[in-house]
């Protein structure tokens, strides 16, 4: 029988090994042992995240069967909450910074106009556009509310892109055109500081 601890050859009969003097015929720990620890483990992780689960559910659930309680419970109060929650989300709302939008994407190809409606506030439209060959009358503008943005080639200028861009305040709804003449492609993006 050969020592599974220092594998030296003993005789069948043995039970303990004659070089090393461990006991014969044992088995070491197979991965089937540690495969079910791990399985146990995990059982128990699961059975505590599904009580943890199920005990916050219920105390929201508690949380707002409370809340609606005491707003049916007297008018005045119910208006003084009304108030209080208001006042809650102009704060959180004020609180977060401002950042440029996105508000709309125009593209397209080759030559035309469009009308886009622009609402009020901190206007800011970004354009670029590829021409087809550097004709004197290849362009790309945007116009409206005596804003005014482009781009265009002319007979000597390279074959290439161009991009601009322009901020300005809205104070009513205005309405744009996107006049495109010549193009391979063209972009135009109208963006809101909010």
């Amino acid at each position: 029988m050969k020592c599974n601890d220092c594998g030296f050859e003993n005789k069948d009969t043995a039970k303990f090994c004659s070089k090393c003097g461990k006991p014969l015929g044992v088995q070491p720990k197979t991965e089937n042992s540690t495969s079910k620890i791990i399985i146990v483990a995990l059982v128990i992780i699961i059975l505590i995240l599904a009580v943890s689960i199920g005990y916050f559910a219920l105390a929201n659930n508690n949380s707002q069967g409370s809340q609606a309680q005491s707003a049916s419970g007297n008018g005045g109060g119910n208006a003084q909450n009304t108030g209080d929650n208001s006042q809650q989300a102009a704060s959180t709302q004020s609180s977060q910074p401002k950042e440029w939008k996105l508000i709309g994407t125009y593209s397209g190809s080759g030559s035309g106009s469009q009308s886009i409606n622009v609402p009020p506030g901190e206007i800011m439209i970004k354009i670029s556009a590829f021409p087809i060959k550097n004709y004197v009358t290849n362009h790309l503008y945007v116009n409206g509310a005596g804003q005014s943005v482009g781009v265009d080639w002319g007979s000597t200028s390279a074959v290439e892109t161009r991009s601009d861009s322009i901020t300005f305040n809205l104070s009513t709804q205005q309405t744009f055109t996107i006049d495109y003449y010549e193009t391979v492609s063209w972009q135009v993006e109208f963006y809101r500081y909010q």
